[in-house]
């Protein structure tokens, strides 16, 4: 066993900061938190049964999860943000990923996807690839080689969409029973996660034979849902019998229990807020993609009041940056300013535990026990170096400051399931 010693900070539940100054994560020899404690005569075992890694003036928190990122947009982050969601797809998106029909740019790219990923500290994530099968696989073995843990979806989409990017509808479900065979024997650390792209862009064949793949194999399912007004309008007119966006998932099956992420979710009516409470959903919160897009302001409090599962987000390149850390502070500040919304004056802004705990617990719980230094959890952690400051701060202001303007280079060490991950592809 190992000792992590150093200033341990993470959020049990979102209303406060765990905290041990000079403290300690022990971990088994499986990866998992075996006990924290502020000294190691509280440790549960025998000084001699373990290592010590010393990392004293350093944070130790848990890494971040990212349930919500294209990773064919990496490098169009930036890109595009005077317009809305659908015309920026036609004018940017749907271009760019094209190109990954090419699998020499796609390995190109992905592995500075990956690299990214990793130095910014996010240990997992749920992303969207291409409709392109040797793509998509290539990324998954990519994840595989880095050490990171990420699920992965092969994007379908049959119409709706330009020429050059679109299916036939049985080759689409085709390629991804393929995809879901081949990465459970080449990428046994990289899950597969049902991917159409968004209503609009699936027919309901597809979409019913997506639902039937997830109940055969036993899979999780993401897609968007309810980002922009134009985009729930149109999806009224192509399924007019349908009462709503959530119920046109529901109905062709791409709504599995407590294994499910929606991004987005700006526009919820109550109606649709209850069937998401009833499917154990995570909502993904990616407050700067909505603000860079012009979707809107996710009602966080009231989700969040209501019951619902909701994590933070980046949503690359809806978003213009990956860093986990950014969109804590995005989705704070989006908290705030909803207050200024009538209706909405007197919905509490989230605060930095809370939204950490998004960042971090609340996401990971869609991995399992991941995203917090509780006995029985994976030690997915980083450890955090400062600049020196002229006040004498605590660690909850520590990591404070780290949030709102640290970057990769204050992020020493990396580790996943108790295991330290190197910086990936140097050989």
């Amino acid at each position: 066993m190992i000792a992590y010693k150093g200033d341990v900070l993470y959020t049990p539940t979102p209303d406060h900061f765990e905290v041990m100054e000079d403290g300690y994560v022990l971990v088994g020899d499986d990866g998992k938190v075996v006990a924290t404690a502020g000294s190691l005569s509280a440790l549960p075992v025998k000084e001699s049964e373990f290592t010590v890694i010393d990392r004293s003036g350093s944070l130790i928190i848990p890494g971040f999860n990212d349930l919500h990122i294209h990773a064919p947009q990496y490098p169009l982050a930036g890109l595009g943000f005077d317009y809305e969601l659908l015309p920026w797809l036609e004018k940017y998106t749907f271009k760019a990923e094209a190109k990954y029909a090419d699998i020499d740019m796609a390995d190109h790219w992905y592995r500075r996807f990956v690299t990214k990923l990793w130095q910014v500290g996010t240990l997992r994530f749920s992303a969207f690839a291409t409709l392109h099968n040797e793509a998509t696989l290539r990324l998954m073995q990519l994840c595989q080689e880095s050490g990171l843990k990420p699920v992965i979806g092969k994007v379908n989409m049959d119409r709706n969409s330009p020429d050059y990017l679109v299916e036939d509808t049985d080759a689409s479900l085709a390629g991804t029973e393929r995809l879901i065979q081949q990465s459970r024997k080449l990428t046994p650390d990289v899950g597969f996660i049902i991917t159409p792209r968004f209503v609009p862009s699936t027919t309901p064949e597809l979409m019913e034979g997506l639902g039937e793949l997830a109940q055969r194999y036993g899979l999780p399912v993401q897609s968007h849902l309810d980002e922009n007004r134009n985009e729930i309008a149109w999806v009224h007119e192509l399924h007019p019998d349908i009462p709503t966006y959530t119920e046109v998932y529901e109905h062709y099956g791409l709504m599995p229990f407590d294994r499910t992420i929606m991004a987005h979710c700006v526009w919820l009516t109550d109606r649709e807020r209850a069937i998401l409470k009833d499917h154990g959903v995570w909502l993904t919160h990616c407050a700067q993609s909505n603000m860079d897009l012009t979707s809107g302001i996710m009602p966080v409090r009231r989700n969040l009041d209501y019951g619902l599962k909701v994590s933070i987000a980046s949503d690359v390149a809806g978003s213009h940056e990956p860093d986990m850390n950014r969109h804590i502070v995005m989705a704070i500040e989006a908290s705030k300013a909803k207050t200024f919304e009538a209706g909405h004056e007197h919905d509490r802004p989230l605060r930095l535990p809370e939204a950490f705990h998004m960042a971090t617990k609340a996401g990971g719980s869609f991995f399992g026990k991941v995203g917090s230094f509780e006995p029985g959890y994976d030690f997915d952690a980083l450890v955090i170096t400062e600049d020196e400051s002229p006040l004498d701060l605590s660690p909850e202001e520590r990591l404070e400051r780290f949030i709102y303007t640290g970057d990769d280079r204050g992020i020493a060490e990396r580790y996943i399931s108790g295991r330290l991950i190197p910086k990936p592809f140097q050989q």
